[in-house]
């Protein structure tokens, strides 16, 4: 039913000219339309105050069907759009084929750009019918391009502790773009919106949406917790979201956070002029393994343990020069894939030293901290999906992740299509250190995409919490760049602040999402009771998904710790390790 709309001044014009007995008509007429609305119960005011389900005496599957087609004002989102609507509602059973999430409300939605010519932002919320009072929104990976349906798991869930299954609404974006090679395409940033939309503005326009959404459904009064969770880009997104919007979120979870996002994308393009354009250069998949299995061994029994781990980051870097000594070729000139030639070392060095810029970029960051390289990161494409140095050593015009190397030629769709603007630039033609013309518009870049910014007291005074995770052995996102940046909070907060509301934890053996040991732990449980009922996590159980391996069980550790070997007990069981500050 439509809304009233009473004009007190015109009202009292009228009454002046009507007579008794109409006036006792109109009096009738009223109290039987007030009557209506009340009985109904589906009144505008009724389901403003108390939501759908409640005007609908709590039957969801209508209340759900309600909302399709519901439009959302530009006004209730707080960056510009053009308004935002639900593009279709569906009530999915617990028992529809595929379900394991119980009963549930799959809403799709479309949040308009400003610019007709930018894509629209994609969304996804699912509202459960044993709804815990709280939102997830979740985070992609790569440069995006599919919507995040939010039906899945945070990085690292076990498989069977489904956020929406548990209660959580939970909802995602495409982050302002569509493409179905999204994880490596880069092309969407050829328009402004769409640029923005993926380095922030897609996380608060779709919390916003999402908000109206739930009131809509729960009425305008309802409470509920906030979360942001995801990995690698996700993470980016996840910090993103408590620094940018810290009065949105109540708790985060990033794990791989490609934080520094510009001098991620500009580290590969060094890598991929080492690995292409010096002669003799290229490593090929047996010398990548070569790296690995060297340093492994040099490292793994460091912890206590010789179980493939390396998990005393701090010693193994140490005897790091060694390490790379006993890779060497005689003489430094390639006799094989059993050593690596003084090109090929190069690339390695290249990795573990990291980029360091002589100009500043957002947060007043310049230097891209190095991979473990000679700690038993794996950058061979066997054992890391296509994240590794590549499998060619021909260079194709557009470098692509398996045959050239992931970081190179996610670096070369960062300079075609965010700095260059021009998709047949050069891949060999750039260099960071002396970007030249470039420069400036590197430097705005790092303003847009990247969460670097070491202040987040507006978070903590809400009571935010925050839980960080890295993979010692990730070689697409460096884990010392996420240390670099837990130091940063630290020296701007001091630690003790920092202390009470993140964690940080640093995985040995873990690259990204792959590696030797890859853990499943319950994140999302660890940063509610924090946040709900103030007990901060310390060392948590994890266990390992490897398949070779699974079922093994290692203590994650707060930075700076690490798990030691206690030196007796089975090796294969958390209880026999201790979470150690000492590199000794």
């Amino acid at each position: 039913m439509n809304k009233l709309n009473i004009d007190a001044s015109d009202s009292h014009k009228q009454e002046s000219k009507t007579t008794t007995r109409n006036r006792r008509v109109l009096i009738v007429v009223a109290g039987a339309v007030a009557l209506t609305l009340a009985a109904c119960g589906n009144s505008d005011f009724s389901i403003e105050q108390d939501g759908l389900l409640a005007a609908n005496n709590g039957d969801s599957a209508v209340a759900c069907s309600i909302l399709a087609g519901y439009a959302i004002p530009s006004s209730s989102i707080g960056l510009p759009t053009s308004g935002a609507s639900i593009t279709s509602a569906a009530m999915i059973s617990a028992t529809a084929s595929g379900n394991t999430n119980g009963e549930y409300c799959m809403l799709k939605g479309a949040i308009k750009p400003v610019d007709p010519t930018a894509p629209d932002i994609q969304f996804q919320l699912n509202i459960p019918k044993n709804w815990n009072h709280r939102a997830l929104q979740m985070g992609g990976g790569g440069y995006n391009g599919a919507v995040v349906t939010g039906l899945a798991g945070i990085p690292f869930a076990p498989t069977d502790l489904m956020p929406l299954a548990q209660g959580y609404a939970t909802y995602g974006s495409d982050s302002g773009h569509q493409s179905v090679n999204g994880v490596v395409d880069a092309s969407f940033a050829s328009n402004d919106e769409a640029l923005i939309n993926y380095g922030y503005a897609h996380i608060k326009k779709t919390h916003d949406a999402v908000a109206v959404v739930l009131r809509r459904y729960f009425g305008r009064k309802v409470d509920f917790k906030s979360y942001f969770a995801g990995g690698s880009t996700g993470g980016r997104e996840s910090l993103t979201a408590i620094q940018r919007f810290p009065a949105d979120y109540d708790g985060a979870f990033a794990g791989s956070p490609s934080a520094f996002f510009t001098g991620l994308r500009m580290i590969g393009l060094p890598v991929g002029k080492a690995n292409y354009q010096v002669a003799g250069g290229y490593l090929n998949p047996a010398k990548q393994v070569l790296v690995k299995q060297v340093a492994t061994s040099a490292c793994d029994a460091l912890d206590g343990a010789s179980d493939g781990i390396v998990s005393n980051i701090g010693a193994c870097k140490a005897i790091a020069a060694t390490t790379r000594a006993s890779l060497r070729c005689p003489g430094g000139q390639d006799t094989g894939d059993s050593c690596l030639s003084d090109a090929q070392l190069a690339v390695i060095d290249l990795l573990h030293e990291g980029l360091e810029l002589p100009y500043v970029l957002a947060d007043d960051v310049r230097r891209y901290a190095g991979y473990n390289a000679f700690e038993g990161a794996d950058f061979s494409l066997i054992s890391t999906a296509g994240l590794g140095l590549g499998t060619s050593e021909i260079l194709l015009d557009t470098p692509g992740a398996i045959p050239n190397g992931y970081l190179f030629a996610q670096g070369v769709q960062w300079l075609r299509y965010f700095v260059t603007r021009d998709p047949n630039y050069p891949a060999l033609g750039f260099d960071p250190v002396n970007p030249g013309k470039y420069q400036q518009r590197v430097v705005d870049l790092s303003k847009i995409i990247g969460a670097t910014n070491p202040d987040l007291s507006a978070f903590n005074a809400r009571g935010g919490k925050l839980i960080l995770l890295h993979g010692a052995a990730d070689t697409a996102v460096s884990p010392n760049a996420t240390t670099d940046y837990f130091k940063t909070v630290g020296a701007r907060m001091g630690q003790q602040t920092v202390n009470n509301f993140i964690r940080y934890y640093t995985v040995p053996g873990m690259g990204h999402g792959v590696g030797v040991y890859v853990p499943a732990w319950d994140a999302l449980k660890a940063l509610d009771n924090w946040v709900t009922s103030g007990v901060a996590p310390d060392a948590l159980p994890s266990t390992d998904t490897v398949s070779a391996t699974r079922g093994r069980s290692r203590p994650l550790c707060p930075y700076p710790s690490w798990p030691k070997y206690k030196g007796s007990g089975d090796i294969n069981s958390a209880s026999s390790f201790t979470c150690s500050n000492s590199s000794l």
